[in-house]
């Protein structure tokens, strides 16, 4: 009975023990149930968000001087000093070149050198009196056409009949004529007539003072300013430093133009603005040639219509207003060779107003015949100091009697 009992007892504990397993098992599994729906049920956190970006707080500060941060004033990296090292490093800009100066050709025999280019359009002249000469009979007929000659090359109706009677006289003496003769005694007859002693000389080196003042008149066209710029050239090439005065003031560009060709030799211009008054620039630009002991003042004057009155009153007033401070010591008038005749109107209209000293003639070197030399220097009693023969810029040259003569006859 008592094996029974413990039998009974021992099966007892079993339903007990599995039944506990069972419940452990059942609670288990309701447990994970209820926390997988939880996590279900919870929703996904957000995205995330860009950061703000902030100034950086101050420095903070400790016990009564705590505070809420607050914006303060910031500095530029130029404000703050930096400890040591070297100083910021500086980028300057390159210096503006000054144009380079250029060393004209030296004015001695300029004119012996540019011989050959005159000759070209200038010996036409010359061999055409010597052809004439050269026959064998000397008859009126043959004189006619030597006066012809010399009036066709614009030498004049005086001049050429002084040469053709001096030429006569000679050749009746001369008796038997060889070319070689005929050469000799053409070239002696043209350089008289051209004016061997007539004094040639640029003033630009008063006694007793400086500077020397030239003043440049002529008619727009005539190369007046292209020629003063290339007379500073000649001027340079012997040693003299030159100040320029744009006084041709009514012309456009012409200030440009000149102030274009002092850069080119190192001599400053001075100019006024645009359709000022011309004896005002005249004015300064000797001022400026005393106080910086220039050697020449070389003043472009306006060149307007020859026949406009206003413009004759303007050159007597800017000659008037430049003597206030020195006397001139040049008027060199400008003509184009190729006008002939015309030429000498205009010289006759200038020589009334302003005193002419001497002549410049241009474009020597085109269909400009050689007579006119001899012409304008007998209508004004001045003499050719210049020739310009080409549009290079040292085709500018004093004018050498014996040097054109040559180049009229040629070799």
């Amino acid at each position: 009975m008592t094996r029974g009992l413990m039998a009974d007892t021992g099966r007892v504990m079993d339903i007990v023990i599995l039944a506990v397993v069972i419940a452990v098992v059942v609670l288990g599994a309701l447990g994970g149930l209820i926390v997988g729906s939880r996590r279900r049920k919870q929703p996904p956190p957000p995205p995330p968000t860009t950061p703000d970006i902030t100034a950086p707080p101050a420095e903070p500060h400790v016990g009564d001087e705590a505070e809420t941060p607050r914006e303060e004033p910031r500095r530029t990296i130029e404000e703050v000093d930096l400890p040591g090292g070297s100083a910021p490093v500086t980028v300057e800009e390159p210096p503006t070149e000054a144009p380079e100066i250029e060393i004209p050709e030296p004015t001695e025999g300029r004119l012996v050198r540019l011989r050959a280019r005159l000759s070209r359009s200038q010996n036409a002249l010359g061999k055409g009196l010597l052809t004439l000469l050269s026959r064998e009979h000397l008859d009126e007929d043959t004189w006619e056409e030597i006066e012809d000659t010399l009036l066709t090359a614009d030498v004049g109706v005086q001049p050429t009949q002084e040469l053709v009677e001096r030429l006569r006289e000679r050749v009746k003496v001369l008796g038997t004529r060889t070319p070689e003769e005929l050469r000799t005694l053409l070239r002696e007859e043209l350089v008289t007539l051209v004016g061997r002693d007539m004094d040639r000389t640029v003033k630009t080196e008063p006694e007793g003072r400086g500077p020397g003042i030239v003043m440049v008149v002529g008619v727009n066209g005539t190369g007046k300013t292209t020629t003063t710029g290339k007379l500073a050239r000649v001027l340079v090439a012997d040693g003299q430093s030159v100040v320029l005065g744009a006084a041709d003031t009514f012309r456009a560009a012409a200030a440009d133009q000149l102030q274009t060709w002092g850069e080119r030799v190192g001599a400053h211009t001075v100019r006024g603005p645009e359709a000022g008054d011309p004896a005002s620039v005249a004015f300064d630009a000797v001022k400026e040639g005393k106080e910086t002991g220039a050697n020449v003042v070389l003043i472009d004057t306006a060149g307007r219509l020859h026949t406009k009155t206003g413009l004759m009153d303007e050159l007597g007033k800017v000659k008037r207003v430049v003597e206030k401070q020195a006397p001139v010591d040049e008027v060199l008038l400008v003509l184009d060779a190729t006008t002939g005749q015309n030429g000498l109107v205009q010289a006759r209209v200038f020589a009334e107003v302003v005193d002419i000293t001497g002549i410049v003639l241009t474009k020597l070197d085109g269909t400009a015949k050689g007579g006119i030399v001899v012409a304008v220097q007998r209508e004004l009693g001045v003499p050719v100091k210049l020739v310009g023969l080409g549009e290079g810029a040292d085709d500018l040259a004093p004018f050498e009697p014996e040097a054109f003569v040559d180049a009229l006859i040629g070799e």
